[in-house]
């Protein structure tokens, strides 16, 4: 993915989510979530890689901090105290990724002796790990766009944990997932598996073993293969269609990243990315004739949506990239084919921009009410390069 434009309302909708959180100015209370700063931490990258202004990397390297020292470390009114990965002071801060990170929702975790409520679970604290995926991703982008080996080490350490902990084999021989884990990792909050989260592994640990590979020097960092082989028996025959903006829009991202896995001429994922694209369509599909996009903003969700667009972007890469180079899949793929049917959704991605682009829509509760999710997803969508680059 390029590098992009410099883009002054994504710099300050940045700017107020700096302010707003505690990452700058630096404040005592910082109010971390781990989905919106993986995003935030792209954003970032992006932006410095655009402008060349440094400061920029500053808060990329700043939030990665208060990210590991707030969601690596048990909550403020837990009566445990510490990393939640159970190390010492010193070894959690060379290691700060090793038991996981806290989503950092509002409320404590279920505990065990309390049945579960599933509204109540959605604001309760834990681990998601399609969430830890994206910090994941975050890190690997640091690590690549910084040189600073210590950022994939800290990725690779914490695919290997969560994986640990998420993954079981089921009583049929089959593997499988949970989709929320207590916030030190001992047990599970939801037993179901979320529909993309292998996905989600697969392509995320196949971009750390590949930035691994490209690494020269330092400390050697530890192989993903088993986790890997475990993700794809786990994908294997998995249905990802959905009519979820929000779940298309990941789709479209993953197959974004799979598509650069494949450079130059490897083409052996080539039978997944057709899976993922075939499913992004069939939920564009259906997405596209359900009329949501005809709503007020009172009624619309604007993350699930800039989600959307941002996967979308995406797919407008891809295209480009095979008008340039019609065998860029290899003879006979299904692949262009299937780009050139995505294009005829690319203005979905634009309509969801510019509606919320208008200052508006961005008074509707649904904005407010998600406000920080809101803004960095935006400013994710004007210049998405460093989030879809593996």
């Amino acid at each position: 993915m390029g590098k992009g434009t410099d883009v002054p309302f994504m710099r300050d909708l940045m700017q107020e989510f700096a302010g707003s959180t505690g990452l700058d100015p630096v404040s005592p209370h910082q109010d971390r979530y781990l989905w919106t700063d993986s995003f935030a931490v792209c954003n970032y990258l992006q932006m410095f890689r655009s402008s060349g202004d440094t400061a920029y990397r500053v808060l990329a390297l700043r939030l990665v901090d208060q990210v590991h020292h707030t969601l690596g470390r048990h909550r403020e009114d837990d009566t445990r105290e510490g990393w939640i990965s159970g190390l010492s002071e010193e070894e959690g801060r060379l290691h700060p990724t090793a038991g996981g990170l806290r989503i950092g929702k509002p409320l404590p975790e279920r505990r065990p002796d309390e049945p579960p409520d599933e509204r109540l679970e959605w604001e309760q604290d834990g681990q998601y790990y399609h969430y830890l995926t994206r910090w994941m991703h975050a890190l690997n982008r640091v690590s690549a766009v910084t040189g600073d080996p210590a950022c994939l080490r800290w990725a690779t350490e914490l695919a290997r944990s969560a994986h640990a902990a998420f993954t079981y084999r089921h009583p049929s021989g089959q593997k499988r997932m949970h989709w929320k884990m207590n916030i030190d990792l001992s047990r599970p909050l939801v037993r179901s598996m979320g529909q993309h989260d292998a996905l989600d592994g697969f392509v995320t640990y196949s971009g750390l073993q590949a930035a691994a590979a490209r690494e020269r020097g330092g400390s050697p960092l530890p192989g993903l293969g088993a986790e890997i082989a475990d993700m794809a028996e786990i994908c294997r025959g998995g249905g990802w269609a959905t009519d979820d903006p929000l779940g298309i829009g990941g789709l479209l991202s993953d197959a974004a990243r799979i598509s650069q896995l494949m450079m130059p001429g490897n083409y052996r994922y080539g039978s997944l990315l057709e899976h993922v694209l075939e499913a992004a369509l069939s939920g564009l599909e259906s997405f596209a004739e359900s009329g949501c996009l005809h709503l007020p903003a009172g009624h619309r969700l604007a993350f699930r949506e800039l989600g959307l667009a941002i996967g979308l972007a995406g797919a407008g890469e891809m295209h480009g990239g095979v008008r340039k180079n019609p065998e860029r899949y290899g003879r006979g793929s299904n692949i262009p084919h299937q780009l050139r049917s995505l294009t005829a959704y690319l203005p979905l991605g634009q309509a969801i921009l510019q509606f919320w682009l208008d200052g508006k829509n961005r008074e509707a509760g649904t904005w407010t009410d998600h406000r920080e999710i809101n803004r960095v997803m935006l400013a994710t969508s004007l210049a998405p390069g460093e989030f879809l680059s593996v």
